[in-house]
């Protein structure tokens, strides 16, 4: 690492896993599968609802919405990855590295407001089915939607701007994209003004959707025990579950990356949570959500056959 005020630099070196330079053609197979997967898996899913009129609903609207945002998602990361996995060091310039960032974080933060909004679709659907169609039309959905988008790019302009505009002492970025935490190292003198800024901004991105989803649930799951009978209650379940674990999968691992004080990184660790919560889930999404949902499962059937 280069000491010294460098915030003059012009571009950054990405290390990624070159403590496991051993394994790196594995890996390079593993996630460019994985890749191709989830590209193939959130584009099935995606064609199938808007090809079949009976599943042009707000909760299926969302579905796309999220395996659009999947799969833009991804693509900013896996890239990089794979460029890091096939020549090692990368050297990547500073507008490149905040691009990266800025992306990262307006399709990530979306994506999390996004979850937040399916969940106020599921609340709706189950404790006021009567006034459903009427609260959540389209122009509603939309709207929601929009929000998503704009609380994903004034998060991702704050943290580029301020991230990018600080002094830094070193070009060396211990990750394979650039990724807000390792960044935070190579900022110069006291760093703890931009880790509260981390934090505020993470409770604002992550924190209150989902504190949003939990009172969602607690409504939802409250709403359902007092319903007669038990296949209201089994049917009720099955269309919350999808959503319910896939929202555990992904704030469960983005919180941890970034609901943490800095004392607490440690470089391997954060490199697996970013993977957690970056590739492994945006390949899990349409899987849970097609093998648990007889809905799409019968449209990809009659899909199919229509082949």
């Amino acid at each position: 690492m280069v000491l010294g005020n460098l915030s003059g630099v012009s571009e950054f070196r990405l290390l990624g896993f070159s403590e496991i330079s051993h394994l790196h053609p594995l890996l390079f197979v593993v996630l460019l599968s994985v890749y191709i997967l989830t590209l193939m898996a959130n584009t099935v899913i995606a064609f199938i609802i808007n090809s079949d009129n009976t599943l042009h609903t707000p909760m299926y609207f969302f579905l796309t919405q999220l395996s659009c945002l999947d799969i833009c998602y991804l693509s900013v990361i896996i890239p990089a990855i794979l460029e890091n996995l096939m020549v090692g060091t990368v050297s990547i310039s500073k507008t490149r590295c905040a691009m990266q960032m800025f992306f990262f974080l307006f399709f990530g933060v979306a994506e999390c407001f996004l979850l937040a909004a399916m969940s106020l679709d599921r609340y709706f659907a189950v404790c006021y089915p009567l006034h459903y169609t009427t609260v959540m039309n389209s122009r509603v959905c939309r709207s929601l939607v929009a929000g998503t988008y704009i609380c994903g790019t004034a998060v991702g302009l704050v943290h580029t701007l301020i991230t990018f505009s600080s002094p830094l002492c070193g070009s060396a970025i211990n990750h394979f994209f650039c990724e807000i935490q390792p960044l935070l190292d190579l900022l110069c003198g006291n760093t703890f003004p931009s880790e509260i800024q981390v934090i505020v901004v993470a409770v604002f991105a992550i924190l209150s959707p989902f504190l949003l989803i939990i009172y969602s649930y607690i409504r939802i799951i409250s709403t359902i025990l007092q319903m007669a009978s038990a296949e209201s209650q089994q049917k009720a379940f099955s269309t919350c579950s999808s959503h319910l674990l896939v929202v555990t999968l992904f704030y469960g691992t983005a919180g941890s990356m970034y609901l943490r004080p800095k004392y607490s990184y440690c470089a391997s660790v954060d490199k697996f949570l970013s993977l957690s919560y970056s590739v492994v889930t945006p390949l899990l999404n349409p899987v849970i959500y097609s093998l648990r949902n007889k809905e799409v499962k019968a449209a990809l059937r009659k899909k199919w056959r229509k082949i």
